[in-house]
């Protein structure tokens, strides 16, 4: 049966990531000897064995229920099966999920990009094809938002989790099957090549999944470890992901060679089925264990039905529907900082497009060969998940012991500031000073950044997680590039296309308006004491 199925998957993961490696040393030694597979499992048996002996050092289940008497005992007949309490097996098990997504979404990226920039299959030589291509991701955000949240209103986070990943799997794959099929049969459309259709729209589709997906896998952990724990162990879980994205990033050439572009997408959608079972384990042993993030859903459901609801009915459906803009607005108003980390992301995405930019356009006329161009954009990004799985797993979590988190969020941007100053004063700048920047603001926000973001939603309450956390992760992400992108769009129109050298004095004024926004974010981001009150008090 599927439930057999899933146990068994279950037990399979728990088991090898518990195969005696203890820690971050070991794992990467025997990394060496085992190859890339090999040093996945290594990398999450450190991270298990972290987790568990930190959920055996009095962990608190979410809602503030004591594991009791009953529980207790469960732990112990699990621990003698599989080695770990159900928590850490279940954050070891989203961990493993939300490695695999970006696993697959490391082949994606690299694919869609030369896909968009190839002469054949996109838009080569049309400098204004990306940031129009980006305008349109905010709209198609907005509407994968909606459906998210329908689905989530009717099924909760488990439901939502499974059939989004489904969703994204079947568009990936059948793009490539699309993609194969157009250009076989020499398909075309108002004279223009019918897979120029196919890879502008999945390019925007793949800028819109990956955020989709990773905010669902971190509301799951972020509502079962306590702040002090997530402190401690979010940047090693998004560690994990940054070493499935090396493994990928330096895998893609190879996989291009002998499968071509569309065999890479196929890759990743596999991979997100492979990563929706490991989701489907992690909620299965949470709720087993009473500590299933669906629950408050569930209850506050439950509430409203005791209260009385309506006949379903039109009216019914268009006051739930009464919209993730109108719940977010409310949201945003009820906790501020969620208004403020929203502002945060707006100027982050509008920089992270502009640098984007630059960086595509250097690329696309220094690397014409398609299948030369994913290669090296394949290695760029494992360099950049490279510096970012160390400061994962050695700098972050030992400075994160002492350092409130809003100094670290005013940081950042003063750190990227020194970059894009330097390319700004760059005549024509090479192709390396420009993946510099590049580099130095992804591998902040993969790593600092990313570990930080989360960090907010851990001491607030349900809606502030799963709604909130996806409006600010799919839209606000997306809107911010989106935004950006209709600005440069206006501005070639009217002046025609910008050189490098003119794009990267935006960037230097882009830099210091996401210094500005993450200044106003860190005066409400709580201390590490007053969020674990507020955390106590929703016990």
């Amino acid at each position: 049966t599927i439930g057999q199925i899933t146990m068994t998957t279950e037990m399979a993961m728990t088991s090898l990531a518990t195969s005696g490696i203890q820690q971050l040393g070991p794992a990467l030694n025997s990394a060496l000897l085992i190859g890339r597979g090999g040093a996945t499992i290594a990398a999450a048996s450190s991270l298990a064995s972290a987790v568990s002996s930190a959920t055996e050092q009095g962990l608190l289940l979410r809602g503030g229920i004591k594991i009791n008497k009953k529980q207790k005992e469960a732990q112990v007949e699990d621990n003698n099966v599989l080695g770990m309490p159900p928590v850490a097996r279940s954050v070891l098990c989203m961990a493993i999920a939300m490695a695999l997504h970006y696993l697959g979404y490391s082949f994606a990226r690299p694919t869609t990009m030369a896909l968009f920039t190839s002469e054949k299959t996109g838009y080569a030589g049309n400098t204004a094809a990306l940031p129009l291509a980006m305008a349109f991701i905010s709209p198609f955000a907005l509407v994968l938002l909606m459906g998210y949240g329908r689905v989530l209103e009717k099924f909760g986070p488990r439901g939502a989790l499974m059939q989004t990943s489904a969703f994204c799997s079947a568009v990936l794959c059948s793009s490539a099957f699309l993609i194969v099929f157009s250009q076989q049969q020499g398909w075309e459309l108002f004279d223009i090549p019918f897979v120029k259709f196919v890879s502008g729209p999945l390019f925007v589709f793949r800028e819109s999944y990956v955020a989709l997906l990773t905010s669902q896998y971190w509301s799951f952990i972020a509502s079962t470890l306590n702040p002090a724990q997530s402190a401690k162990w979010f940047a090693p879980i998004a560690g994990l992901t940054s070493f499935t994205s090396i493994v990928a990033g330096l895998g893609v050439k190879e996989v291009v060679k002998k499968l071509g572009l569309p065999g890479s997408l196929l890759a990743t959608g596999s991979m997100l089925l492979a990563s929706l079972i490991a989701a489907n384990g992690a909620y299965s042993i949470a709720e087993k264990h009473g500590f299933n993030p669906a629950d408050e859903h569930f209850k506050k459901q439950a509430a409203k039905e005791a209260k009385g609801k309506p006949k379903r009915g039109k009216q019914l459906e268009a006051t739930e529907e009464e919209n993730m803009v109108a719940k977010a607005s409310k949201l945003f108003k009820r906790v501020p900082v969620l208004g403020a980390l929203f502002m945060e992301i707006l100027s982050s995405q509008g920089l992270a497009t502009l640098l984007n930019v630059c960086f595509v356009s250097k690329l696309s006329s220094a690397i014409p060969d398609d299948a030369e161009r994913a290669g090296w954009m394949g290695k760029f990004f494992a360099l950049i998940n490279v510096i970012s799985m160390t400061l994962q797993f050695t700098a972050l979590p030992q400075l994160m012991r002492f350092l409130e988190p809003r100094y670290l969020w005013r940081a950042l941007p003063l750190i990227t500031i020194l970059f894009t100053t330097f390319q700004s004063f760059q005549v024509d700048p090479s192709l390396y000073v420009v993946s510099a920047s590049l580099l130095a603001m992804k591998a902040l926000e993969y790593s600092a950044r990313r570990m930080l973001d989360e960090m907010v939603y851990v001491p607030l309450d349900y809606e502030s997680r799963y709604v909130g956390k996806e409006v600010i992760g799919v839209f606000g992400y997306r809107f911010g590039k989106s935004a950006m992108s209709l600005a440069l769009s206006a501005i070639n129109a009217c002046f025609g296309n910008l050189e490098i050298q003119q794009l990267s004095f935006l960037t230097s004024g882009a830099s210091f308006l996401w210094l500005s926004a993450a200044w106003k974010l860190s005066n409400l981001v709580p201390t590490r004491k007053e969020a674990d009150e507020a955390y106590s008090k929703r016990k």
